[in-house]
């Protein structure tokens, strides 16, 4: 049972929204000037999704970009486009006002990150006579400081979650303060977001490394390490509300969302209604999250957070987001909404459009809807980011029930200097059940090749029994790891189509890029056809995972025939194949069933030029051609399987191993920092360090080796044992 109070009178005592528009609120609308022109001050998907909706409404947009940028989607989708130089120059609050004067812009969208909660920028533009399309820099300073949203909360009649956020912030004094808390308990930046500058200490013996790393991280990404300490629920679900309001005394709640299942404390799948939840909590969230945004005198659209313990029924106050959320289509999808268009009507001045009863109808009418988060990262390497061309970009179909907001088309590079999120995929249904399907069936028909990706991470999440049931919780990938991260055998069909397309493309090369021509002697094979065998193996990001390497021979005996043996099968199978160039399909008619899989090959990749990408029956497949053993005998060349790689660009921020030293498995071997996020690089075997290749501070690129390991053999015996 839920033991926080629920005030029966609280609809009553909170303002209400007129049924229409007041006489003075129309007078307002009257005098209100519509908006002509808008600056976007942000990048990618989000700039370009403001820009739809005011190129839908005659808006003219001016948009940003920086070096990196030059060439994206959002750099190009306006005519009036700025290039603002370096990669920080998002940031440069002063100069992008500059900008939006001198293109004769009246107001400035922030979109998400970057200024989008900056109190003094959004301060700033009041002052240079632009419009804020965003809250007053009151609310935003207000609910900013997380210590200070608490107070605000707590005197509002919201609750708050245990904890300290006071201003002492001495090691020794913080680490008391934890004591009193109770452990585990949550570190978290008072200027944070977005998952940065926050971490779990479970033990007293841990908390002085997880405060260092939260404070080294909200640096570098907020310029604040100052932190709050809270206790930390152990099975807690992530509910936040959408709320409106507008300059004449509104405020809506437009539903919730729930966003448990979450990786570095960042959100990969949204959805709306949350699953599982009683009408009268679902109730009760909303008016406290219009009672919290009422409090700080809020305008525009703003997210109310909120932790909801799944042992008690309780839930607390978290923090509030004074912006677009990333994942507001969600909403969108189940109130037929535009959320844009609304913070335009609210910057000009205009009342929110409907009232509180008639969102309620829409919502019930609308179903489900649930996002998923198409992002450049390794879900194997702890959703490390990834980097790259996108050498190819196939998208489901869009429908009135499948939506997608993409920053990137095939083509674009995905670099280091930002957010790795390609794109976000939202799908709606009748109910959850067919939303579930309708996104399984979408994230099968997404194919990305070039950055690893989370989209077969994703299609798991979505078949996790746990998950159909909607029980969810923001541990969740860590509570069901073992079966997310299951590994599955390659089927030998796709070891065999992978031989074929490589067998093929040889062919090609030698024959000037024409199609294979039969006979063979036109290829110079002389009299007889060659049989070519191919040592194959699965793609793993970490290199010290040495997958088993299958050996395929392939024989091509007429036009579209082959013969094909696998490992070591005695037998060879006669199976008919062929490959379309132009759509990069393979079909085979193996003896039993025909299989059809689209294969892109990346002959340029420096890193890795064997690397060859399958899509079968909506399962991604990344195999790469390997150097067969006896080779690298007789070359004497160093495995790179006893080197550990840098799995992005990065730059070295501690060192935590020395040469000669014996590490365990899992053991920290270095942090990097890229994309202003802390990783920890862990050792994947236990072994002796042979050497540290780089020393903090440096820069390193993608696949660069950070630390060498001893070749079995080579070092001695570990101290302390046989």
């Amino acid at each position: 049972m839920r033991s926080v109070a629920r005030p029966t009178a609280l609809r009553a005592t909170l303002p209400q929204r007129p049924r229409r528009w007041n006489s003075a609120a129309s007078a307002n609308t009257a005098a209100a000037e519509p908006l002509r022109s808008i600056l976007i001050a942000n990048r990618g998907e989000i700039a370009l999704r403001v820009g739809r909706t005011a190129a839908q409404h005659g808006i003219r947009t001016t948009t940003l970009y920086t070096d990196p940028d030059r060439r994206s989607q959002h750099a190009l989708s306006s005519p009036f486009a700025v290039n603002l130089g370096s990669t920080d120059q998002y940031l440069n609050g002063a100069r992008i006002i500059a900008v939006a004067q001198q293109h004769d812009c009246q107001a400035i969208h922030p979109g998400y990150g970057f200024l989008s909660e900056n109190a003094a920028f959004a301060k700033a533009c009041t002052d240079a006579g632009l419009k804020f399309i965003g809250p007053p820099y009151t609310a935003i300073e207000a609910m900013g400081d997380k210590s200070r949203s608490k107070e605000i909360m707590i005197a509002a009649g919201v609750p708050c979650i245990p904890g300290y956020h006071g201003s002492n912030q001495d090691p020794a004094g913080l680490a008391l303060e934890a004591d009193k808390v109770g452990y585990p308990l949550m570190l978290k930046a008072v200027k944070g977001g977005g998952g940065k500058g926050m971490r779990i200490a479970r033990t007293a013996d841990e908390f002085q490394q997880q405060l260092e790393s939260a404070k080294s991280e909200a640096r570098s990404s907020f310029g604040d390490d100052v932190m709050l300490v809270e206790k930390y629920i152990t099975t807690p679900r992530h509910i936040e509300v959408q709320v409106f309001a507008d300059k004449h005394g509104n405020c809506l709640a437009l539903g919730e969302r729930d966003c448990s299942i979450q990786r570095r404390h960042q959100k990969i799948l949204e959805e709306s209604p949350a699953p599982n939840l009683a009408e009268d909590v679902r109730q009760d969230l909303w008016e406290k999250a219009r009672q919290a945004a009422l409090a700080v005198g809020y305008e525009g659209a703003g997210t109310v957070e909120f932790i909801f313990d799944n042992d008690t029924g309780d839930f607390f106050f978290m923090e509030m987001n004074t912006r677009l959320q990333v994942e507001h289509p969600v909403t969108e999808a189940v109130t037929g909404l535009d959320l844009v268009h609304w913070q335009i009507l609210v910057a000009e001045g205009k009342p929110l459009p409907l009232t509180q009863s008639e969102v309620e109808a829409r919502i019930k009418q609308r179903g489900h809807a649930i996002e998923a988060r198409i992002y450049a990262e390794d879900p194997t390497m702890n959703f490390t980011p990834s980097t790259g061309k996108l050498l190819h970009l196939r998208t489901p179909a869009e429908t009135d029930s499948v939506r997608i907001d993409a920053g990137f088309i095939q083509g674009d590079e995905v670099s280091s200097h930002y957010d790795p999120m390609i794109a976000k995929l939202i799908v709606s249904g009748p109910d959850r059940t067919a939303a579930l399907q309708k996104m399984e069936r979408a994230l099968e028909e997404y194919e990305v090749v070039g950055p690893i990706t989370n989209i077969e991470f994703l299609k798991r999440c979505c078949r996790s029994p746990a998950f159909v049931r909607g029980e969810v919780e923001t541990g969740y990938i860590q509570k069901y790891h073992e079966e997310l991260f299951a590994t599955v055998e390659v089927p030998e069909e796709v070891w065999v189509q992978a031989a074929i397309g490589l067998y093929e493309a040889e062919q090609r090369v030698r024959n000037g890029g024409l199609e294979p021509t039969w006979p063979l002697q036109t290829l110079g094979f002389g009299n007889a056809p060659q049989p070519r065998e191919f040592h194959l193996q699965e793609s793993s990001s970490d290199p010290l995972v040495v997958n088993k390497t299958v050996a395929v021979r392939v024989l091509k005996t007429a036009g579209d025939t082959f013969s094909v043996s696998v490992a070591d099968h005695a037998v060879p199978q006669t199976v008919t194949s062929h490959f379309a160039p132009a759509t990069n399909t393979l079909t085979t008619f193996f003896p039993h069933t025909r299989l059809s899989s689209l294969l892109i090959r990346d002959p340029s990749a420096p890193t890795n030029p064997t690397l060859l990408t399958l899509f079968n029956q909506g399962t991604l497949y990344r195999l790469q051609l390997a150097t067969p053993p006896w080779a690298l005998k007789a070359l004497g060349a160093r495995d790179v399987a006893n080197s550990v790689l840098a799995p992005m660009p990065c730059k070295i921020l501690r060192v935590e191993v020395r040469a000669g030293e014996w590490v365990r498995r899992h053991q920290a071997l270095v942090v990097i920092e890229s994309m202003k996020m802390e990783t920890v690089v862990r050792s994947p075997v236990e072994g002796r360090v042979r050497r540290v290749v780089h020393g903090e501070g440096e820069m390193c690129g993608a696949g660069t080796r950070l630390v060498e390991f001893e070749e079995e053999g080579e070092g001695g015996e570990r101290e302390g044992g046989a």
